[in-house]
């Protein structure tokens, strides 16, 4: 007798679907959207900061005023008048025409992660490696996935990621045989830890990478939501040659939209065309004059103060409450921007195995192994504060705090169950150590 399958496709599948698994923040967005659970789980910008009667209004005339043109078939690329002010974006962190940004080398995109897919499908082959800071974006690691790629991470410290763990990653893989084709680096505010690598290492790692003769893809979804002052100047800043530069709207107007873009080396620019017009032959018309008008039109240099403040303030409420409230043993970081803590649990929690238990005590996160290609950081979980209000934080921080509490109680009456503290990560590989509380 054979057995049988809920699904009766799966003799038919591509060997690239086999290894697809839903993402962990993915899984969790049915809960933590009940009113009732205070969500830190999700990565969503806090929308109400922008004038939203006037976007709203400048939306309804995109439609009715210029609706023929806003809602026909564009080019591939993306409109001129958008990339135009992409450039003018990118200016504002030191990317500009003096070190090669150009609207002829911008590619719109259907936000950051159709971006990072077009890499994906541009330079990897099944087998390759890609590096990647230990832990990482979640989305990131599914492209990768997807494209039969595979992930080594590179650990981080404090100051971002190690060069010297970087070298050593290098010519590891290279000794192994290893086909290794490029670093996958958030370096400012990083997600999930908000860390960000220093001034120092930035040229360091760009360095390692040329002798290496890998290509760099730098993705700033945040470098411009930065809370104590400037934020160093992007590695796409630095070096021209080899090194992708990705971002998008969705952290700094509007997700909903769906807008990003890469800033490719020129000879790349029109397979990455190709390549999108295969996916999605152009991306929407009207989400990109939406994202060109409210450039064009409105104070959105501004608005990234008003998010700034705001994030500040809850990115405070959130450490306070840390300090105030998680039990002994617990280390984070303390990002200068972006949207996110990282947190490193007492010894022989884990926030996975723990996580039914947040859910029935009204709060979410999520666990640190949705961050690792390889299963590893039970011992971590990434804790979001752009979303919920100070009070809310604190709140959902106080939940969460007490469901830690009643774990490491019956840790201690019935001692460890599962071997979590063993699984915790590589040596080196989780984000906090105690130094970074």
């Amino acid at each position: 007798m054979t057995g049988t399958t809920l699904d009766d496709y799966t003799d038919r599948y591509a060997r690239r679907v086999r290894g697809m698994t839903a993402s962990e923040i993915r899984a969790l967005f049915a809960v933590a959207s009940r009113p009732e659970v205070v969500s830190l789980a999700g990565g969503a910008p806090y929308i109400a900061a922008l004038p939203l009667d006037a976007v709203g209004e400048m939306l309804g005339r995109l439609g009715s005023e210029h609706g023929v043109t806003t809602l026909q078939y564009g080019i591939g690329q993306g409109t001129l008048e958008l990339r135009e002010r992409i450039c003018e974006v990118m200016a504002l962190s030191g990317i500009d025409a003096g070190c090669g940004a150009s609207p002829e080398d911008v590619v719109v995109t259907v936000g950051g992660q159709q971006a990072l897919d077009l890499v994906a499908r541009l330079f990897l082959d099944p087998g390759d490696v890609v590096l990647a800071e230990g832990p990482t974006y979640v989305g990131a690691l599914g492209v990768f996935q997807a494209a039969q790629a595979q992930v080594a991470h590179v650990p981080m410290d404090a100051d971002g990621l190690i060069p010297e763990a970087l070298e050593t990653a290098i010519a590891d893989l290279a000794r192994a045989g290893r086909r290794v084709k490029f670093l996958y680096t958030i370096p400012t505010y990083q997600n999930p830890t908000g860390v960000t690598l220093s001034e120092e290492r930035r040229d360091r790692v760009l360095d390692i990478c040329e002798r290496a003769g890998l290509l760099v893809v730098e993705d700033d979804p945040y470098g411009q939501l930065g809370f104590e002052g400037e934020a160093p100047a992007p590695l796409r800043a630095r070096r021209r040659d080899g090194v992708f530069y990705l971002s998008t709207f969705s952290k700094t107007f509007a997700p909903g939209l769906r807008v990003g873009w890469i800033l490719a080396p020129h000879a790349v620019r029109d397979k990455l065309v190709i390549a999108s017009e295969a996916q999605i032959l152009c991306p929407s018309g009207y989400a990109q004059a939406a994202v060109a008008t409210y450039l064009g039109t409105m104070p959105w240099r501004q608005q990234l103060k008003v998010y700034r403040e705001v994030y500040r303030e809850r990115r405070d409420a959130m450490l306070d409450a840390l300090a105030d409230l998680m039990p002994e043993g617990t280390s984070w970081t303390t990002p200068a921007g972006g949207l996110f803590v990282w947190a490193t649990l007492p010894d022989g929690l884990d926030s996975k195995a723990m996580m039914p238990r947040a859910v029935a005590a009204r709060v979410a996160y999520v666990p640190g192994t949705g961050f690792y290609a390889d299963g590893t950081g039970t011992g971590t979980m990434r804790l979001n504060f752009s979303f919920p209000p100070p009070e809310r934080i604190r709140e959902g921080v106080r939940r969460l705090a007490g469901v830690m509490e009643q774990e490491i109680a019956m840790r201690r009456v019935f001692g460890a169950v599962g071997g979590a503290a063993g699984r915790r990560g590589r040596a080196g590989s989780d984000v906090p150590g105690p130094d970074l509380a």
